[in-house]
């Protein structure tokens, strides 16, 4: 009887750690799924970042330079956006682009920035211009008209 007692005892102490070590996969595997679902939702949270797209060109897109899409923060200007993204030579008080990523008009050449958002010319200069979400902006090089 003392043995028969000592085997359902050693089954029944195998069976409970199989038991225990199978819920404890489980778990494990339930905390890896909402880590995975964490990290996905943090990537597209970083990827629906507010984003413009900045483009760089030369008499009136008949060359292209550059192209960058870029986040943006709430309220940020066109100018501060360009200063972070792009190397910018500025004259006025920093109000007026002189050369963007070393293109610049030849001495004599009369020649200057010029850009819209969404295909319009707006009214104020890039320095006062609010981005939003989504806008496209062109920077082309052109000659004065």
């Amino acid at each position: 009887m003392n043995k028969l007692f000592l085997r359902v005892a050693s089954l029944l102490i195998v069976m409970g750690l199989l038991i225990g070590c199978g819920a404890e996969e489980q778990k494990q595997g339930q905390t890896n799924s909402q880590e995975e679902k964490n990290s996905a939702s943090e990537n597209a949270e970083e990827q629906s970042e507010e984003k413009v797209q900045i483009t760089i060109s030369k008499d009136k897109g008949s060359e292209y330079i550059n192209e960058k899409e870029v986040a943006v923060k709430e309220g940020a200007t066109l100018m501060e956006v360009m200063e972070e993204n792009f190397q910018l030579e500025t004259d006025f008080d920093n109000g007026f682009i002189t050369s963007i990523d070393g293109v610049a008009p030849k001495d004599g050449e009369q020649k200057s920035w010029m850009f819209t958002v969404n295909g319009e010319m707006p009214k104020v200069g890039a320095k006062e211009y609010k981005l939003s979400p989504g806008d496209k902006v062109t920077f082309d090089l052109q000659a004065w008209e």
